[in-house]
């Protein structure tokens, strides 16, 4: 599936973007499409765009669809979107307007209503009423001409005109007044809320200094290749994913981890896209396009987060196209039936209440404050160093009941030192770690590196000799075979032992053990020693404060997975797993999980991404730089704390709770106008304040969220 972005310009209401939605995706040649009225784009895949913006000309009219390499159209350099403030001046000109006519004819109403006056009365509230609600009355009829009859301009445009028409202009002009008012507030709402996410994203280098030719010059970050040298000067964010190759220095790291102390870097280290020099010049060698690199990525996933919707959007959605017509058919019978079949009742008193009630049923807070709610959500989450890749995996978490954790990497700090050399069959300790060294010196695997480490402490010349090393074999989830001087080595788990026939002592160990065998004799063992991570036994305690069952996978022996397990109160643990285990203890777990209730699994992103793919919702931890964890996670932490879990999951659950806080207060707040206006007890000044305050503390309250 292959999905491109547009921006979509002059799209103003939720609604709108819902109809553009639902029309797009019964196309013909559409495979998949999805409208983010937050972040005002469309993510589509469809072989033919020309089709897609007529149809979305004939939805919305007024909507344009602009390619995203088009975008500084619509934006200014610090992010604000130039055409919506220009929408904004005229909205305000135009409420001035409407509020100085409408004060003029409220002063003279009275005095002129039945006089031959008249029409200057009517024509100033007319006057008034067009010049607020012209826009909506058009839109109104457009629809309408198109068969869209049941939506928030329709609704206005009845009840305003029959206000009307029963000879209540000054409520009439105010509805709309109000209506307009209500929309401004929400484009400014929505505008912050973009900006927002827009701050994020200014995290973006906007150019590099390349080095060539003994000359540097500044060019696009975009145009340099792989290979090539780049320096950056103090202050300089980091413009493409690169090595060290000449310097030293600290890095804030604080835009991509949120996490706010420096971090020291030197020769021969990674640094990533996005981060910034604090004290030194450094000349890095490129080792991914800006296309590839691990920020570009980044922002897109988060540009496109919200395409992803929860169950509770489009619930709310389709809730919102049955809602309105249900509403204009019950105002219809409210206005009609009751002056037809009880005495003494009067079409005037009735219609007027029906118009109450569709003024204070628009659905406009419902359908905005959702979608903005969950976009707050993933921005405030993004700003932790947390990324949701969706708003459908922040619902998930919150139904998270078991977190299984990988132990290396994850719970514990993966760096690796030899503890101790246990040496059999006559072999001495310096012939052990040369033969371990040897047979792991290709593997990249920690554990391969802290055997060749201590070997390099051990021998004076700690120098490897690659020309008398051949024939290496890695045994998936075992160990690894190799010629080293002609003699055969094998280093390894315990099963690689059983596999091979060698005889061996059996050892139980706090800490991971490698075996070697020379030959198919038991040379001896190394233990190998790991420390737990700073905050994982407080990650594990608040995870059981929430009553979240906790699980540990491992590879290592039993005794090595206990001691930690011990250490960290985890609930399970299960050790000496290959791979293929893991993803299969991740299966058992989902099935016997009550049903409703999610499994998470937490892994470093590098070698777990079979099992982070296989569960319900895939955490990777400290993988910014991980081609695996940014592909297959639902959600990326980016710094190496496994306390984001819960940080991630306490952001979920306050997200969700904000949108049931509004989706509860709009619908309550209706419901009670709604008994008003049918009861006659609610006026059509009461029912604009309903609606537009209840949009616009819906609009704010989901705005909290972000913070």
């Amino acid at each position: 599936m292959l999905m491109k972005k547009y921006q979509l310009k002059n799209i103003d209401c939720a609604s709108c973007a819902a109809k553009i939605e639902d029309g797009l995706s019964k196309m013909e040649g559409v495979k998949s499409c999805s409208v983010n009225f937050a972040n005002s784009s469309l993510l589509i895949d469809t072989d033919n765009i020309e089709s897609v913006k007529k149809k979305i000309k004939d939805i919305e009219p007024e909507v344009e669809l602009i390619e995203e390499e088009d975008k500084k159209i619509l934006s200014s350099p610090n992010g604000i979107d130039l055409s919506l403030w220009k929408e904004n001046k005229t909205a305000i000109v135009k409420i001035v307007l409407t509020v100085l006519l409408l004060g003029l004819g409220l002063i003279f109403e009275k005095e002129i209503h039945n006089t031959p006056y008249r029409v200057l009365e009517l024509t100033i509230f007319l006057t008034a009423y067009l010049l607020s609600g012209w826009k909506v009355i058009i839109s109104a009829v457009k629809n309408i001409l198109k068969g869209q009859v049941f939506n928030e301009h329709f609704l206005m445009t009845i009840a305003t005109l029959g206000a009307i028409a029963i000879d209540e202009m000054p409520e009439a002009v105010t509805v709309m007044l109000f209506y307009v008012v209500g929309e401004l507030f929400q484009d400014i709402a929505v505008n912050r809320s973009r900006k927002s996410i827009k701050a994020l994203l200014e995290i973006k280098p906007e150019y590099a200094n390349l080095k060539s030719n003994g000359d540097v010059k500044k060019v696009s970050p975009e145009s340099v290749k792989v290979g090539e040298l780049i320096l950056v000067k103090v202050g300089e964010k980091i413009p493409l994913d690169g090595e060290i190759t000449e310097g030293n220095s600290f890095m804030d790291t604080s835009a991509l981890t949120g996490e706010s102390v420096p971090r020291k870097v030197k020769e021969k280290e990674i640094v990533l896209a996005g981060m910034i020099n604090q004290s030194g010049l450094l000349t890095i060698t490129v080792t991914k396009l800006f296309s590839e690199s691990s920020i570009s990525r980044i922002l897109e996933l988060v540009e496109n987060a919200s395409s992803k919707k929860a169950e509770t959007e489009k619930f709310i959605t389709t809730f919102a196209r049955y809602y309105t017509p249900v509403v204009v058919f019950g105002a219809l019978l409210l206005a009609v039936i009751p002056p037809l079949f009880f005495a003494g009742q009067t079409f005037t008193d009735w219609i007027y209440r029906a118009l109450v009630v569709l003024v204070i049923s628009c659905p406009c807070a419902l359908v905005i404050s959702i979608p903005l709610g969950y976009f707050g959500g993933i921005g405030g989450a993004s700003r932790r160093g947390i990324l949701v890749k969706g708003s459908n995996y922040l619902d998930a978490l919150t139904k998270v009941k078991t977190v299984v954790f990988d132990k290396t990497g994850t719970l514990t700090k993966g760096e690796f030192k030899v503890a101790d050399v246990v040496v059999k069959n006559g072999f001495d300790k310096e012939e052990l770690l040369r033969f371990a060294a040897y047979a792991e010196s290709h593997s990249n695997h920690p554990i391969a590196k802290s055997v060749i480490e201590a070997y390099g402490k051990l021998v004076p010349s700690g120098k490897i000799d690659q020309g008398s090393i051949s024939d290496v074999q890695e045994i998936s989830g075992k160990g690894i075979s190799a010629k080293v001087n002609g003699q055969q080595v094998i280093v390894g788990n315990d099963k690689l032992l059983h596999l091979e026939n060698i005889q061996h002592d059996k050892c139980d160990a706090e800490g991971t053990v490698i075996h070697i065998a020379v030959n198919s004799v038991y040379a001896g063992y190394i233990i190998i020693s790991d420390t737990l991570k700073n905050d994982a036994i407080e990650t594990i305690r608040l995870l059981k404060e929430k009553n979240i069952n906790t699980v540990m996978l491992t590879g290592d022996n039993k005794t090595a997975a206990e001691t930690f397990a011990k250490k960290l109160g985890i609930d399970k643990y299960y050790y000496e797993l290959l791979p293929e285990d893991k993803v299969n203890h991740i299966e058992q777990i989902i099935q016997t999980t009550a049903k409703g209730n999610k499994v998470a699994f937490v892994g470093d992103g590098i070698n777990d991404a079979p099992v982070i793919a296989r569960a319900d919702v895939g955490i990777a931890m400290g993988a910014l730089g991980s081609d695996a964890a940014v592909e297959t996670a639902d959600v990326v932490l980016m710094t190496d704390s496994p306390l984001q879990v819960v940080s991630a999951i306490n952001v979920a659950k306050r997200t969700r709770k904000i949108v049931w806080q509004n989706i509860g207060f709009a619908m309550g707040v209706k419901l009670f106008f709604i008994l008003l206006g049918a009861f006659g007890i609610a006026t059509m000044w009461e029912a604009v304040f309903g609606d537009m305050g209840v949009a616009i503390i819906a609009i704010l309250n989901a705005m909290r969220v972000m913070k």
